[in-house]
């Protein structure tokens, strides 16, 4: 899940000063962690650093030896969380590099799929199938959640399908291992235009590294045992440490945050997320499908967030194909569909689904999957 900045404390190691580095919003897609469906990977998990923007600090881009970094690491977590130095430094004896790791992050990014392509990855009839079991299997306690959250039951069950496939994948690399190897030996490319951001990200995953010694102490886990992505995310929902802390919630009233085991957890934490995170509005729509007049160019902002009112995007062009509530507010979306480009608006829910994975390819199929499941029928691609 999720993509927060460094607090300037965190050196963590990788530099003697550092300064904090911004880390990317959902999970995102700017992220540069590939999602792959179902595969445990992503989430408000996922996320990695974004690009830096104009406003992110600067980051020292200065080699620091292995032993200097973690010397560093331990230090500065025993300090910022008050564990002992000598427990970081014991549970790190156990940790192990972990090659797969770093050859998974070290892949070429593969071209980006146009919408035709990217949909069946995430959709399919098996997965509408078992979303829907699922929600019957379950369909008390997201109830009890929708209700309280205003989050629907339906797209709690996507983003769990997307994520893990209802739970069946959730990953299985110890936390520890992939955490500690992309905060010590996050690959290199060569490439200096890339090491910016490859130290970003670096400083990303020892931050998370140093929150998972916090979350384990907190929620009485076992963080030698504890499993998920190669790159860190946990659970059915794939939440890293850091959005674990920040959103996870007590859903049964047991007096724990268990994200691996209590179904109520789950479903109250990734709605908490949508709420907290991404300002999910109470029966509020998530996409309408648009047109845009002939002649006139889509308009793609870089800026994802709902703030351009029906009248402006009908200046450039763009009608709802269906009724919507007067005084909202939306942003174009452009897909590339296997009869040419279709056009949506998305509201404030769309743009909370996109907080939990910076990709609004991603927002549109976990929508899409959670209509399917609640009996819609699926547009075109």
């Amino acid at each position: 899940m999720i993509r927060r900045s460094l607090a300037c404390m965190l050196t963590l190691g990788l530099v003697a000063c550092a300064t904090q580095p911004q880390t990317p919003s959902p999970s995102p897609q700017a992220s540069g962690v590939p999602v792959t469906p179902a595969a445990g990977n992503k989430g408000p998990a996922e996320a990695a650093p974004e690009a830096a923007g104009a406003n992110a600090a600067p980051v020292d881009l200065t080699p620091v030896p292995f032993e200097v970094a973690r010397a560093n690491f331990v230090r500065d977590t025993a300090a910022r969380y008050g564990i002992p130095a000598a427990h970081i430094e014991a549970t790190l004896a156990q940790a192990q590099i972990r090659d797969p790791i770093i050859a998974a992050m070290s892949r070429p990014a593969e071209r980006v799929k146009p919408w035709n392509e990217y949909r069946p990855m995430f959709i399919s009839q098996a997965r509408i199938e078992g979303g829907r079991k699922f929600l019957a299997q379950h369909r008390d306690e997201l109830m009890r959640v929708q209700q309280r959250t205003g989050v629907p039951a339906e797209v709690i069950v996507a983003i769990i399908g997307v994520e893990t496939s209802y739970g069946g994948n959730t990953g299985n690399y110890r936390v520890l291992d992939a955490l500690y190897t992309l905060a010590f030996k996050y690959p290199r490319s060569g490439d200096p235009a890339k090491l910016e951001r490859e130290v970003r990200r670096e400083l990303f995953f020892r931050d998370e590294l140093a929150r998972l010694f916090a979350l384990t102490r907190d929620e009485k886990l076992d963080i030698t045992a504890i499993k998920g992505s190669y790159a860190g995310a946990m659970g059915m929902g794939q939440f890293m440490p850091s959005s674990y802390l920040d959103y996870a919630v007590d859903g049964n009233g047991d007096g724990r945050r268990d994200l691996f085991n209590s179904y109520d957890d789950v479903f109250s934490s990734i709605a908490n997320y949508f709420v907290k995170k991404g300002g999910w509005v109470r029966g509020g729509p998530v996409a309408v499908p648009a047109t845009l007049q002939v002649g006139r160019e889509p308009f793609n902002p870089t800026e994802w967030a709902p703030t351009w009112s029906l009248s402006e995007l009908a200046q450039r062009g763009y009608q709802p194909s269906v009724p919507v509530a007067a005084g909202l507010s939306a942003t174009p979306i452009t897909l590339e569909g296997s009869t040419g480009k279709q056009y949506w608006l998305g509201f404030q829910n769309y743009y909370a689904i996109t907080r939990y994975n910076l990709s609004k390819m991603y927002a549109m199929a976990v929508y899409q999957l959670s209509q399917a499941i609640a009996g819609q029928e699926l547009p075109p691609a």
